[in-house]
């Protein structure tokens, strides 16, 4: 009986008397006809990224970060940190489609307790004399200006020696493992995992006067766009490409935009940009978010080095990565 009424019904759906009769029956089979119009298309002639340009002032992070000492302990906030979320409508905590970033701090003699999760992540360290950073067991200095990873479900935790309130940039693909789904978190067993090894040169850490001497033997930009450039190697975290830029004072790029999602942090200098229809001046430690496919012109006013995270090498490798000159 169930083979006959199934028959049944498939003669009535090659029958159907009317499209709308059609759409009726496709509907109720959750299944929707590509052609169609929809409030957003399936498929697009250009690129357009939902997200906007955006800048946030570490001046201002500082100061409330400084009020957040005093009213929040890492007892009840596990990461005294502030997300940069993106102006747009509905938007929690995305600071772009891919990437996540943060500004976070801690006192001395704190310690944040350890825990993995399968976002990759990385600090660029703003302040700091003292603070430490422990992954995977290894315990290395966190000082100011260094850049320090942490790959994807890698235990990692972090302390502080010193003297002085410690401040830092975090940056991680939190969004992009959302949209991809395989999101894990867990915490340490022990709370604090314990050092295995201590050393002040590991792969999970990029020294300030390291990065300056690469810098400084780095050759030219041949494409006008990026200025000099060296790409700090990160195999572990392959969805997050790391570039740390230095620009002479006066120096104006050639003005482009590409298929990558970009997040730009100030390590030395002062400047604007224009991303999009937006014109930001920023200073030390202040933070600009480039959607992919904006136009992007820079102006360093002072001898400037500019670190970004972006997706780019994650659209190279899904071979969606395309560049543009423009005036």
């Amino acid at each position: 009986m169930a083979e006959a009424d199934n028959d049944q019904g498939l003669a009535g759906l090659a029958s159907l008397p009317s499209l709308d009769a059609l759409m009726q029956a496709l509907d109720a089979r959750d299944m929707t006809p590509g052609w169609i119009p929809r409030d957003k298309p399936i498929l697009t002639a250009t690129m357009h990224s939902q997200f906007v340009p955006a800048h946030w002032r570490y001046a201002e992070a500082r100061a409330a970060m400084q009020s957040a000492g005093r009213l929040i302990d890492t007892e009840l906030a596990e990461r005294r940190n502030f997300v940069m979320r993106n102006p747009i409508e509905g938007n929690d905590f995305s600071t772009l489609r891919t990437l996540i970033c943060a500004y976070q701090s801690i006192l001395p003699g704190e310690r944040a307790r350890s825990h993995r999760h399968t976002p990759h992540a990385l600090r660029v360290i703003l302040e700091s004399k003292g603070s430490f950073s422990i992954v995977d067991g290894e315990k290395t200095p966190m000082e100011t200006g260094d850049i320090v990873l942490t790959p994807g479900w890698s235990w990692h935790g972090h302390g502080h020696d010193g003297d002085e309130q410690a401040y830092w940039f975090d940056g991680l693909d939190v969004p992009l493992t959302q949209l991809l789904e395989p999101m894990f978190c867990q915490d340490h067993p022990d709370g604090w995992e314990s050092v295995t090894t201590t050393t002040d040169h590991s792969p999970m850490r990029f020294i300030w006067s390291e990065t300056l001497a690469a810098l400084a033997q780095a050759p030219a930009d041949p494409t006008g766009h990026f200025g000099t450039t060296v790409t700090l190697p990160a195999p572990t975290m392959p969805s997050i490409q790391l570039q740390v830029h230095q620009w002479a004072s006066g120096w104006r790029n050639a003005p482009y935009r590409h298929a990558s999602n970009m997040i730009y942090v100030v390590m030395q200098g002062e400047g604007s940009s224009s991303i999009g229809d937006q014109t930001f001046h920023w200073g030390y430690g202040d933070t600009i978010a480039a959607p992919a496919w904006n136009r992007i012109a820079h102006h360093a006013s002072a001898d400037t080095v500019m670190f970004c995270m972006s997706d780019e090498a994650l659209m190279r490798w899904a071979h969606y990565y395309r560049i543009e000159a423009l005036a």
